[in-house]
């Protein structure tokens, strides 16, 4: 069902999965070919606007993932692997009929796209991480601590300058504006949960697909380091790596064109 439509092309939609309503937008575009865009903490479908529209030969799909955007908060503070893997099979078989997808995830996304394609193959033709390991300790405690409304805009990113973050801008992306004032649309409580839940050793997910991935990292990222990067790709075969040297953990961000070019290259080998 169309809710709103953001541009010519861009339509929000939502759909049910399980008890919360989820929501995600369709950038467009006739190609039978679909690229699933997930996004990682804090972000949301949004993040890859610039990104999707350049992909003229794909039906590209960003989803905002539970907690996130427009998408419910879970009621139970329900974050688990589980929950998000779910959320990625009811999208894919409920919209789009169980189509087998590509999938590019970044950070969180990442990590679901990888797993998810390891749990359940056959939706899954290839996948696009960006800038995220296989062997995760996080801490994402500080959400807990932001105010719920800032009185401006720059008020809000003062308040991540004090919680000590240095990628200010990736986590002021997902705001909005109501009578109240400035915040998060992310569900602040539920963070901490959500990325606990992400820390851990998945080597046996990672190992256990077999489709095409292509692993992108920032070499100046907080989140994964090059050796790491270096040794998901030896262990795993039918993997590539690219690294960008002056880009950190958003790299569709720091260098949109360059990510694009790679990303192309990579799905047009693809088709």
């Amino acid at each position: 069902m169309l809710n709103s439509q953001d541009n010519l092309l861009t339509t929000r939609q939502y759909f049910k999965s399980g008890n919360i309503r989820l929501s995600y937008l369709d950038f467009g575009g006739e190609s039978q070919n679909v690229l699933l865009m997930l996004h990682g903490h804090m972000n949301d479908a949004r993040t890859f606007s610039e990104l999707a529209s350049k992909f003229k030969d794909w039906r590209v799909i960003g989803l905002d993932q539970r907690g996130h955007g427009w998408s419910e908060h879970s009621p139970e503070a329900d974050y688990s692997r589980e929950s998000y893997m779910k959320d990625i099979l009811n999208f894919i078989r409920v919209e789009l009929g169980g189509q087998p997808v590509t999938i590019l995830g970044h950070s969180l996304g990442g990590v679901n796209a990888y797993q998810f394609a390891s749990r359940y193959p056959e939706f899954v033709k290839a996948v696009i991480v960006e800038d995220v390991g296989v062997e995760i300790n996080s801490d994402l405690s500080f959400a807990e601590k932001l105010p719920k409304r800032s009185s401006s805009l720059e008020e809000l990113r003062e308040s991540l300058e004090r919680a000590g973050l240095k990628a200010i801008n990736y986590f002021s992306e997902s705001v909005f504006k109501d009578e109240e004032g400035w915040g998060f649309r992310s569900d602040l409580k539920g963070m901490r949960i959500s990325q606990q839940n992400v820390n851990g050793i998945w080597w046996e997910d990672w190992l256990s697909s077999s489709c095409p991935i292509l692993l992108i990292h920032g070499k100046k990222s907080f989140i994964l380091d090059l050796s790491q990067a270096e040794l998901m790709v030896s262990r795993r075969p039918n993997t590539k790596l690219e690294v960008f040297e002056e880009c950190g953990h958003g790299v569709h961000s720091d260098n949109l064109n360059g990510f694009y070019q790679v990303v192309k290259k990579f799905l047009d080998e693809l088709i």
